[in-house]
């Protein structure tokens, strides 16, 4: 049985591109059952959307990170494609991520952005991402170059292992740290970025949005790594009452007596609390790695990328035949999941005689 593959577009507002994207995407992989989750969009993104070939489907509640959480909880696929309906990411490069995920096989193949036009990265967001990603890299791993990525590639048990509890722009970084920390196999692949077409406009806000992604970095570290934050903040507060309580000592051993009692009191406090901390992460810490097995159990539960070689079959042949094999399966499925969901949209219709 061939490997199944999909495809995840979110889009807000996106009706300048989002017809480009999804042309692209069924030409790179027209065995691909391509789904545009519509954001709250006030334009025609539905409509160009479906002229272009897509499954729609809505998700009410705004955000990339809520986008996310449903596509992963509707879609099954053993490799499940995502990528941004503004057309600034290079569609066309599709396969070759497809191909690497099975060929690894990896869990997580990210598109690494290559800027090719001026003007593609907005006044600080490429700073913005150089200084996260390099928190990341010290917190997690080095094994990341470019954590803001929308363009990736998913196996079906990273999908199904993944909580996905962002809710915007922060998703990306939540990808990024769930792969690193339960170590699993991940690549990247160098794509082209462009700039936003005419008529388009970004949705990321460069303060907002960056503050949010580091308020993510920190409250993962806090939960991933609670032994490392816990030892800093004991090792601050022991810091504290040395300073404090070095005085006193002092005066002790110099004339037998304490005169200056509540420092005294304060210091021996605050050491107390030091040592607490410092048992609360190590406490902590095995709780995580509990969290952390399970996860890990959940994953595997799940066969790892099958590899087939038509999916690496270029030109005619026995590629091509496949593609057009599987494309007609792909208009067959659409028009099944079409079906399905207006029927859904319409609700039960009733007749009469079953009043």
């Amino acid at each position: 049985m061939e490997p199944t593959i999909a495809c995840v577009v979110p889009c807000h507002n996106e009706e300048a591109a989002v017809g480009k994207v999804v042309r692209d995407l069924r030409a790179a992989l027209p065995e691909a059952i391509v789904y545009v989750y519509d954001n709250a969009s006030t334009d025609r993104t539905v409509e160009v959307a479906r002229e272009a070939g897509a499954i729609v489907r809505q998700e009410p509640r705004k955000g990339k990170g809520n986008v996310i959480r449903r596509a992963f909880a509707d879609v099954a696929a053993d490799a499940l494609l995502i990528i941004d309906g503004d057309d600034t990411y290079d569609a066309s490069r599709a396969r070759d991520l497809v191909n690497l995920l099975f060929d690894g096989p990896y869990d997580q193949v990210v598109g690494a952005r290559r800027v090719t036009d001026d003007g593609a990265y907005r006044t600080g967001h490429a700073a913005g991402n150089k200084l996260l990603t390099g928190a990341v890299r010290s917190l997690f791993g080095n094994d990341v170059t470019d954590m803001l990525s929308g363009y990736r590639v998913f196996s079906q048990r990273f999908v199904k292992s993944f909580p996905a509890l962002a809710r915007e722009f922060e998703t990306e970084t939540e990808m990024t740290i769930h792969a690193l920390h339960l170590r699993l196999p991940t690549a990247e692949v160098a794509v082209d970025y462009r700039v936003r077409p005419a008529g388009g406009e970004s949705k990321l806000r460069t303060y907002r949005d960056g503050w949010r992604i580091l308020r993510v970095i920190l409250d993962l570290a806090r939960r991933e790594r609670p032994s490392l934050v816990h030892t800093v903040i004991a090792g601050v507060l022991a810091l504290v009452s040395v300073v404090l309580g070095i005085p006193v000592i002092a005066d002790f051993v110099r004339t037998g007596t304490v005169p200056r009692l509540p420092t005294a009191v304060l210091a021996a406090a605050i050491m107390t609390i030091a040592t607490l901390v410092l048992l609360v992460g190590y406490i902590l810490e095995s709780l995580m790695h509990m969290r952390q097995e399970q996860t890990r159990l959940v994953h595997l539960s799940y066969p790892a990328p099958a590899y087939s070689p038509r999916l690496t079959a270029r030109g005619a042949g026995i590629g091509a035949v496949s593609g057009r094999k599987t494309a007609a399966s792909r208009r067959n499925a659409i028009a099944v999941d079409a079906t399905q969901h207006r029927d859904l949209e319409q609700g039960p219709q009733v007749s009469p005689s079953d009043g």
